[in-house]
């Protein structure tokens, strides 16, 4: 399965971590940004491209980070054919 994945500065570290731990897990993963932790950056510039290739089916599913996880699932829910939730542990 490909899996995309995208972050802002606030959540750099943790979708690097994830990035790797999921390619040894055998899947695909696809790496929308950000390349850096650049404190300049907003978390829209990379979750509206994976939120809409999770909505053409480019990916299977996708994860976004940011620093408080409520920005980057109200960007992706405005994208059409999108559902995404803010999940921090595994029952959610």
């Amino acid at each position: 399965m490909r899996i995309g994945i995208a972050a802002d500065h606030g959540g750099f570290e943790l979708k690097e971590y994830l990035k790797k731990a999921l390619a040894e897990s055998g899947f695909e993963v696809v790496d929308f940004g950000a390349c850096r932790a650049d404190p300049r950056d907003d978390y829209p510039d990379f979750v509206v491209p994976l939120a809409r290739a999770v909505g053409k089916g480019e990916v299977g599913r996708g994860i976004a980070v940011c620093g408080s996880g409520v920005g980057a699932s109200i960007a992706a829910n405005k994208i059409s054919g999108v559902r995404a939730a803010m999940v921090m542990d595994a029952f959610s």
